[in-house]
């Protein structure tokens, strides 16, 4: 197999790295990221995932998130987007995501009345997931302490998740179907994008940014991203065969890790960073003085 590990006669041999057009240092091999580059290594001494945090990156943009179509405020139109609405619903529980067309035939509208509400698949999602996890969405805090806010958060919102498991299920399924259209060049409909947790989670952290540096808030962000929503539940349920309880009290523990994860780094940085400034003031002042000196 060219470019994979060859086995011959009990012998492990390395792969030929120059198919790849990339030349390798002498002294080092691995490790490489999937573009098969060197990845970033750690001094000695330091921690690899801490020294990959050092620098400043540029922001990220990230791509819009899909809107939601908004109801029509009442009358003939209110009570059609009722009924579109429901059978998606119906038609998601079953365990389908349907095309526009397949909502308008199952509901008895005609395409061009179906398409007037939901111009695409992921318009029609947006909408169904908007309209389910609203509170989640509209949740809102004065408490003061970063922990408890995020403990508030995921006590009061994680566990609603259950009620509308099948919408949010069907939301990860579009999302995983469009990716692989989008790698074949066979996406032919607008890209539905997810993120909504994003903002609602910056809001729950905004207490620890006076606390832990840009980095690492970033990272406690992101980290937490991966476990408020379904996906937990899609691991814990489907692979593990846990029942929700479990699932809740696991998901509560990762979040306690990784709060005490994010401060006990922060901590550890501290001392570091105090002896770098302070480095740097005795350099500054002996410059000075030479400077003084050289004058004299």
């Amino acid at each position: 197999m060219a470019g994979n590990i060859r086995v011959r006669r009990g012998t492990c041999q390395r792969p030929n790295f120059d198919q790849y057009g990339t030349t390798l240092p002498a002294d080092i091999a691995m490790p490489l990221n999937r573009l098969h580059k060197r990845a970033d290594i750690a001094p000695a001494g330091k921690n690899p995932i801490n020294a990959n945090l050092a620098g400043k990156r540029p922001r990220r943009v990230l791509p819009p998130i899909t809107a939601a179509p908004p109801p029509p405020p009442g009358g003939a139109r209110a009570r059609t987007w009722k009924l579109l609405m429901d059978t998606a619903g119906l038609m998601v529980q079953e365990g389908s995501v349907p095309t526009v067309a397949q909502l308008a035939e199952r509901a008895g509208v005609s395409r061009a009345t179906a398409y007037r509400y939901f111009p695409s698949r992921g318009a029609l999602v947006a909408a169904m997931i908007d309209m389910a996890l609203a509170p989640v969405r509209a949740w809102d805090t004065h408490e003061a302490d970063g922990r408890a806010r995020v403990h508030q958060l995921f006590k009061s919102t994680f566990p609603q998740f259950e009620a509308f498991e099948p919408h949010m299920r069907a939301a990860v399924q579009l999302s995983l179907e469009q990716y692989a259209q989008a790698r074949a060049g066979q996406l032919h409909e607008p890209p539905y994008r997810r993120g909504h947790r994003i903002g609602i989670l910056a809001h729950a952290l905004a207490p620890f940014a006076s606390v832990l540096p840009p980095e690492r808030h970033e990272r406690l962000h992101q980290a937490l991203s991966l476990i408020y929503g379904v996906e937990p539940y899609i691991v814990f349920k489907d692979i593990w065969d846990m029942p929700q309880r479990e699932v809740e009290s696991l998901v509560f523990w990762m979040v306690e890790a990784l709060l005490d994860a994010a401060l006990r780094d922060a901590a550890q940085e501290a001392p570091d960073q105090a002896a770098q400034e302070a480095s740097r003031d005795a350099a500054a002042a002996d410059g000075a003085r030479r400077r003084r000196s050289r004058a004299a």
